[in-house]
């Protein structure tokens, strides 16, 4: 028998590679400064948490254009999200016990953004999808934000451009995202 090699271990399975690559990329994007500051989204666990839902809903958005081979990568993306989403909570002290229910409560409130922004981006104009900025990435104040309208634009400007993306290149794991929004003036 031979033995294991620790590498063998840690590496990645060359079919998580390209969600891998683009959950990076969203988290990349999500992190930009200009979006917690000039943008004003709270730079909190939650507030980070949305604009990672966001951009996670334009790229499995797209990939579920594709087929089977999209709809697996968009799968997989979404199972690297949660991991990530488990260890940042266990490294932030919160116990063990706790963590299912936490990343359970995470992928509910997933679930219910992509459906609010799948219903805002259908809808003639911007009003719905205004206010699912203004509840999910802004806070459940219900104070209107000039920020939102901002940032719908920002997504329909994303989604428009991630229809661009040859199937090929999303499947490899490349995405493009563009520069954050400007603040409202």
């Amino acid at each position: 028998m031979s033995p294991v090699r620790l590498s063998s271990i840690f590496r990645r399975e060359p079919k998580d590679r390209p969600a891998s690559d683009l959950y990076m990329a969203i988290v990349e994007q999500a992190r930009q400064p200009q979006f917690y500051g000039a943008i004003g989204v709270p730079d909190t666990l939650d507030g980070r948490f949305e604009l990672i839902v966001l951009h996670a809903f334009i790229v499995i958005g797209r990939l579920r254009e594709i087929g089977d081979a999209g709809s697996q990568t968009a799968q997989l993306l979404f199972d690297q999200m949660l991991a990530d989403m488990d260890r940042n909570l266990r490294e932030i002290g919160v116990g063990d016990l706790s963590v299912g229910k936490q990343v359970k409560r995470m992928a509910t409130r997933f679930y219910g953004s992509v459906n609010a922004y799948d219903q805002g981006l259908d809808a003639a104009d911007d009003q719905l999808l205004q206010a699912a900025m203004e509840r999910n990435v802004f806070g459940r104040d219900g104070t209107p934000k000039p920020a939102a309208a901002v940032l719908a634009g920002y997504l329909r400007r994303e989604v428009r451009s991630a229809a661009k993306t040859v199937d090929a290149e999303i499947l490899a794991g490349r995405v493009r995202f563009g520069l954050p929004p400007e603040p409202p003036g």
